[in-house]
């Protein structure tokens, strides 16, 4: 009976962790904004307004957020100094938008770094997506919900750079 108090109050206190995380705010007033790359895959990016939606849709990102092409993918990159549940993995966005999407898969790059990638279709248009969160350390995230644990947990530290591409 000890053993089953013990763990359901073992698990209460860690479905509560993030309520009393000091570290997860749903805004962060002082985001400090970092430097964009100035290529992608080789090839220079060229920074390209937010269009009217995603500028309202990401008003409130708590965060620094900036848009750009190198000519063959839209990139949206996001830097977010510290866990936040305010951000989410790109097939919720798309999701949100009307697309159709597909079960992700993970890919590696040319150089091995892996990526979380699906396609999205709504109507006749398909974009195929990938994303990934990256730390300045080097570690590779390739979906939210492990980022935000091991942002919290203290297993990585930010800034931490967002990348989603599509084409």
């Amino acid at each position: 009976m000890k053993r089953l108090a013990l763990l359901l109050l073992s698990m209460t206190a860690a479905s509560l962790t993030p309520l009393f995380a000091a570290r997860d705010v749903g805004h962060i007033a002082n985001v400090q904004v970092r430097e964009w790359p100035h290529e992608f895959l080789g090839h220079p990016l060229i920074r390209v307004p937010l269009n009217h939606d995603e500028q309202q849709f990401l008003d409130d990102f708590p965060g620094a957020v900036a848009r750009f092409s190198d000519g063959e993918h839209d990139i949206l990159m996001r830097w977010v100094d510290q866990p936040t549940r305010r951000l989410h993995p790109a097939e919720d966005c798309y999701r949100g938008w009307g697309y159709e999407v597909s079960e992700s898969k993970i890919r590696r790059d040319g150089d091995g770094t892996p990526w979380r990638c699906f396609s999205a279709r709504t109507g006749a248009r398909e974009r195929s997506v990938c994303e990934q969160l990256r730390d300045l350390e080097g570690a590779h995230f390739t979906d939210v919900s492990s980022w935000y644990w091991a942002a919290t947990l203290g297993r990585t530290t930010g800034p931490w750079l967002v990348t989603t591409i599509s084409r």
